[in-house]
């Protein structure tokens, strides 16, 4: 065998094992991509599952506290601006969050509410759907930690080389991640006067 036979061999060796390793790592980050899609499709679930229970917290309020309607008529208007957003970038993820934040918000005044109202507080049906709000409320932070870990997992791959060359081929551009809200850090103030 000549020395041109066996470099002609060793470049196609090359080759193939460099085709290969392009496709392994092109599908490693369709997987994670999917896997960043999925996650968020979670998240949005999680609140869609808050905006549901809403009108029957709202509606279950109503018939206790009629003269409440400013803060019922918020919570109504904020969860309405929720689902009118669609998450496709940074900015719109943080209008987003800004719309969710409003949300908690509005349900932070309605639940200050309920406290004026013992017999509101007893009843079955208001402590079942306030349970459920408050479980809804722990998935949403579960989801968005886990969606943040997700696109953390595919921003670092996107960004190693020499995976960064096959993302770039793809357009793959990095997700952005939930954050904490302005006002976060600091506990909030509870006064029943």
């Amino acid at each position: 065998m000549s020395r041109s036979s066996i470099f002609g061999l060793g470049f196609l060796g090359l080759i193939i094992v460099s085709g290969l390793y392009i496709i392994s790592a092109g599908n490693s980050l369709v997987t994670l991509d999917e896997a960043v899609t999925a996650s968020w499709a979670q998240v949005e679930n999680v609140y869609q599952r808050r905006a549901d229970l809403i009108p029957n917290l709202v509606n279950t309020v109503k018939g206790y506290a009629k003269h409440e309607a400013s803060v019922l008529t918020q919570v109504t208007q904020a969860r309405a601006s929720v689902g009118q957003i669609r998450v496709n970038d940074a900015s719109s993820l943080k209008s987003f969050e800004q719309s969710q934040g409003q949300l908690t918000q509005a349900l932070s005044k309605l639940m200050v509410i309920t406290e004026k109202y013992p017999e509101l507080k007893a009843d079955a049906n208001f402590r079942d759907l306030q349970s459920q709000l408050e479980g809804t409320e722990n998935r949403i932070a579960t989801e968005r930690r886990r969606f943040n870990e997700v696109a953390q997992e595919f921003n670092t791959k996107i960004r190693q080389f020499p995976t960064s060359i096959i993302a770039g081929f793809k357009a793959l551009k990095e997700r952005a991640y939930f954050q904490a809200e302005q006002g976060a850090k600091t506990a909030p103030k509870v006064d029943f006067n």
